[in-house]
């Protein structure tokens, strides 16, 4: 028996029927739409490659909500978590987010934190937007890059698939390059969600994900070999020490690939 309830429904976020980057074990909402024309307001934001960790009153959790993590990777959140459990405790709240101290995939040569906020859960309720923001800022957490918040009322059915396709094929926020082709990439995903907050019971019908295909470029045994990801600072004191002007993504991708060969 779990003593964690996991992020979504049985710890997924379905994806849209357009969504390219499905496997046998995603699920689709067909009824997405109809789902949407209920909704008033609508937060597109970044799907960062990472772990889905959540925070909440008996430990950090990863993709098993079994019993807390002891990954190697996690430790970071298991030492944030010890300064907050009271908090998270009194106030019945569970943060989720993606912890990217493990490269996946993706390697973020900007980022300024190794973990970013997406959702938070107040007993049975899904808090809205402004609040998952609140509750960041109350524990010194960023939340994942926004994208926009648009009226439902802005688009057809036609017009948000084109939207979310357009963005889609942007990089990410903090650059994005692959790590096996160690070339720029898209970000790997969008997610939009009802600005609003909502029933647990409600999820599939208010949270909604497109990902690009083949975004995953991990082998089976990534555990094994994992590394950590650089923060945009540490780059930058490198970058500093070594005489490198920094400017851009490309710029600070470059000075990783120098600091990969110097460890």
């Amino acid at each position: 028996m779990s003593v964690s309830r996991k992020y979504g429904a049985n710890g997924k976020t379905f994806h849209v029927p357009w969504s390219e980057g499905t496997d046998s074990t995603d699920r689709k909402n067909w009824n997405y739409w109809t789902d949407i024309l209920q909704v008033r307001e609508l937060v597109f934001t970044e799907k960062l490659d990472g772990s889905n960790s959540c925070l909440n009153e008996h430990g950090v959790f990863a993709r098993s909500h079994a019993a807390p993590s002891t990954k190697p990777w996690d430790a970071h959140l298991r030492q944030k978590h010890s300064t907050m459990v009271h908090d998270l405790k009194r106030d019945s709240i569970e943060i989720f987010g993606e912890n990217l101290l493990p490269i996946h995939s993706i390697l973020y040569p900007m980022i300024d934190e190794h973990f970013y906020v997406f959702a938070v859960r107040h007993l049975d309720k899904w808090l809205s937007w402004e609040e998952v923001e609140w509750w960041a800022s109350v524990f010194d957490f960023k939340t994942v890059p926004i994208i926009s918040k648009r009226s439902v009322s802005d688009f057809t059915e036609k017009s948000l698939k084109e939207y979310v396709q357009q963005e889609a094929s942007k990089p990410n926020d903090f650059g994005s390059y692959d790590i096996v082709d160690d070339k720029p990439c898209t970000m790997e995903g969008v997610v939009f969600r009802n600005a609003d907050g909502y029933h647990v019971d409600a999820f599939v019908q208010n949270v909604f994900k497109i990902v690009r295909r083949n975004h995953v470029r991990t082998s089976e045994r990534w555990e094994y070999t994992w590394k950590r990801a650089w923060l945009k600072c540490e780059v930058e004191a490198y970058g500093n020490a070594n005489g490198i002007i920094l400017c851009d993504a490309s710029s600070y991708w470059q000075t990783i690939q120098l600091m990969k060969h110097k460890n």
